[in-house]
């Protein structure tokens, strides 16, 4: 027999983190702890991690349903993925704690080069939104880091000055020095968004995610059919759940990249779809995490390796907050590598 039980845990962010949907400060996540009655000091732990006003799943009912869910995990564990298509971070959750508990309950869901220390994951730089000394001194650090792929979160400053922002970084570092991923989280209206994308391509921009609100697809498909800067889709992805839909939606609009974010989209296999799918149309994408704490992102980050992808992915969130799961990962060299130390997950750790 299983048993399951949920853990609350308030994440805090070591400085407020601002995106165009607001601003950060704190954020509440779930870990799902999950044993056997045969072997109880086997412990698999998976993360529920909800982002307020964009998961599908951000509901009133969510920790009663996870309770719930917990409590009888015994009559949905066999068809866990079809009951929870409501909670697609509860079904990551469940499904990289399931795998822990197959692998022992060590933290190690898929055994590589990436765990074993010998490799690491390209990731990019992020710089949050702020103002614009802000927004400059961490550009400064990322490059003092070695990072050659910055993501930008714009769209919650006066666009002047964030054109400023890049023509003074584009002065200081030319394109073959890194490359820059604008993230503008849906900030652009229909109206405005040729002419913003025109102004910023002249700065050498890879990609821009989600310039216009995710939901009218013709708009969007328009949008990258024109688009000077290669768009990839993000916020566009959330609630779609099928196969068929998935298709629709990337044969329809056909972008150049998509950005699949496991917690938001229901799991690792949900998101696997979604790559087949991709790569059908000739379409790219990269992986990146969604404010987990370290035990989201180290199930998200081996499964990533496994994927052999070249691209930089988006896993450098480890480091934002103060209260983080010690864990073995770290950044080093613009790399995320599983190496630094021991996991801290005693006090995360439930059982009856």
């Amino acid at each position: 027999m299983y048993k399951a039980k949920y853990k609350k845990y308030k994440l805090i962010f070591k400085q407020p983190s601002g995106t165009s949907r607001g601003v950060l400060t704190e954020k509440i996540t779930y870990f799902i702890n999950i044993w056997n009655d045969a072997n109880p000091s086997v412990i698999g732990i998976g993360e529920c991690s909800v982002l307020k006003g964009l998961s599908i799943d951000d509901r009133d009912d969510y920790e009663q349903f996870l309770d719930n869910f917990c409590k009888n995990i015994n009559e949905h564990i066999l068809d866990y993925k079809n009951k929870l298509s409501e909670f697609p971070s509860i079904c990551f959750g469940m499904e990289t704690a399931l795998l822990d508990l197959k692998n022992g309950g060590k933290r190690i869901l898929f055994p590589s080069a990436f765990t074993e220390g010998y490799e690491g994951i390209p990731i990019n730089g992020l710089i949050w939104m702020g103002n614009v000394g802000f927004m400059k001194e961490q550009l400064r650090k990322k490059v003092e880091e070695g990072y050659r792929c910055i993501k930008i979160k714009i769209g919650g400053i006066e666009f002047e000055e964030e054109l400023k922002l890049l023509n003074s970084l584009r002065q200081q570092y030319p394109e073959n020095y890194f490359e820059i991923r604008l993230d503008a989280n849906g900030a652009f209206n229909t109206d405005e968004v040729r002419e913003r994308l025109r102004r910023l391509s002249k700065h050498k921009i890879h990609s821009i995610e989600q310039p216009i609100k995710q939901g009218d697809w013709h708009a969007m498909a328009e949008l990258c059919k024109e688009s000077p800067i290669p768009i990839a889709l993000d916020e566009e992805l959330i609630g779609i759940q099928t196969y068929e839909e998935k298709e629709k939606l990337v044969s329809q609009i056909l972008p150049q990249y998509i950005i699949l974010k496991p917690s938001l989209l229901g799991g690792l296999r949900q998101c696997e779809e979604w790559i087949e799918i991709a790569n059908k149309y000739k379409i790219g994408w990269w992986i990146t995490s969604a404010l987990e704490s370290n035990i989201g992102l180290n199930a998200i980050a081996q499964w990533t390796f496994t994927l052999k992808s070249k691209l930089p992915q988006g896993l450098g969130t480890g480091q934002l907050y103060t209260n983080n799961i010690n864990s073995p990962l770290l950044i080093e060299d613009s790399k995320l590598w599983y190496m630094g130390g021991e996991w801290g997950t005693g006090a995360i750790e439930e059982q009856a």
